[in-house]
Order: structure tokens, then sequence, then C-alpha cells
């Protein structure tokens, strides 16, 4: 990979810029996933896994509708990682209080603490990228992410800057 420039001018993005771009977002993800995958196989779970822990912990008796809103993902799929993540101890699902038929789901105590240390690895690297690169390049980055994904999310992510820096609750 060539050595990343400094000064691009957005208004000029050259071919070199793009690529470099999707490049380092490639390699950012296959290393921000790196410790979470190594502790995710301890339990021969994957990466669904991790993000309905994730999710299901952002939002404690979160639905199953609304997890598979964010996730993006079939029922067939979601069915399958939550099974194993129930039959394992992770995830205790309730009844809706309106309608019985209605799953909530809620992390587990175990769940809890394997969310806690996905998390907080991954909490460590952007806690450090983020000092090294400034408020600048902080409120830079969240454009950009913001950018590239779809307007779904997005919205969530507008409406978490009405609600305080709060991500909205489900």
């Amino acid at each position: 990979m060539s050595e990343a420039k400094t000064s691009a001018n957005p208004l000029f993005l050259r071919e070199e810029e793009l690529r470099q771009g999707i490049e380092l977002l490639f390699f950012a993800y296959r290393d921000f996933t790196s410790e979470a995958d190594a502790m995710l196989a301890k339990h021969k779970f994957g990466r669904a896994h991790h993000r309905v822990i994730y999710f299901v912990g952002r939002h404690p008796r979160i639905s199953v509708s609304d997890l598979l809103d964010i996730l993006a993902i079939t029922k067939q799929s979601l069915s399958r990682v939550l099974s194993q993540l129930v039959t394992d101890g992770f995830i205790i699902q309730h009844r809706g209080p309106r309608d019985g038929r209605q799953r909530l789901l809620e992390l587990t105590e175990q769940g809890v603490e394997m969310e806690r240390q996905l998390t907080e690895a991954q909490r460590r690297r952007f806690a450090r990228a983020y000092r090294e690169a400034g408020a600048e390049a902080v409120e830079g980055f969240r454009k950009v992410m913001l950018g590239i994904v779809d307007d779904p999310a997005r919205e969530r992510f507008a409406q978490s800057r009405r609600d305080g820096g709060r991500e909205r609750d489900q």
C-alpha cells in the first residue's frame, strides 16, 4: 500500500485518494475485528454473533423485529445465531408486555460480560485513534462514515445527535 496523503483536496479527489480510502477501510476493519474474532472463536461464534450481542447490549429488551431492521438480515439467519446465543446462555428472551408473540431480547450476565470484553477491545482502538487524530478529525471521520452508510442508518445517527449523543432506543 502506498503512503497515505494528508492534503487531499476533497473537491478534486483523484482515483488514488479514493482507492487509498477503500484500502484503509479494509485494513481498519480487519484490525478492528481481529481481537473480537479471537474471543468469539473460543465460543465457536462468528461476527454475526458479535453483532447480535452488541446490539442487544446497546438496546436491552430490543424486539426481534427491531434487531432484524438494524442488522438487515433474514429471519432465518438471525434465528440460527439467536438460537445458539440463547442455548449457550448469552441471551434471554422475554414475551412482549402487550403482545405475547413479541420476543424481547436481553443479555444475560454472561452476555453482558462477553459484550463488555468484545467492546472494550474495540473501544480502546477507537479511543487511541481519536486521541491521536484530534477533535476536528473525529468529526470529519464521523461525516465520512455517515456519507458511506445508507439512509436508514444515517437517520439513526442523526436522531442520536438530536438526543444528545445517545443512539436512539428501539
